[in-house]
């Protein structure tokens, strides 16, 4: 089982690299060796990272992504919130319908506060402290 999806991870490490440098703009090319990850791949989730306003894009020469905040007001709980939805460590529900033992199940509200527990764990580490 997996919480952190591949989003998340290459994200990470691409917004670790740009705390680290003291460039105005990294450029995806730059960043593929580092974050080892495809070119391709790495430009949707930069361009997911910049909807979700944790980048700027710097077009032209000397172009790239740039921080958008501060690497100390990057939670990681943002980020799996931004590009997974969330963490679910079981689905209660299946197609929109709960399970029929909902109501009677002692598991449920135990995963439910592991998930809060991690999301809490998450919310304490930042881009900056991984830098």
């Amino acid at each position: 089982m997996k919480v952190l999806n591949k989003d998340v991870d290459y994200a990470v490490r691409a917004l670790v690299l740009m705390a680290r440098n003291d460039k105005p703009a990294t450029p995806v090319a730059g960043m593929r060796a580092e974050v080892r990850v495809s070119g391709p791949f790495l430009r949707k989730i930069m361009q997911k990272l910049q909807r979700a306003g944790f980048v700027h894009s710097v077009k032209g020469r000397g172009g790239g992504f740039s921080l958008a905040r501060d690497p100390g007001n990057i939670r990681l709980s943002e980020l799996v919130s931004a590009l997974q939805g969330g963490i679910k460590l079981n689905d209660c529900a299946s197609e929109g319908k709960l399970c029929g033992l909902h109501s009677a199940c002692k598991l449920r509200p135990r995963l439910a506060s592991m998930e809060g527990r991690l999301l809490e764990e998450l919310a304490a580490i930042t881009v900056k402290d991984l830098a």
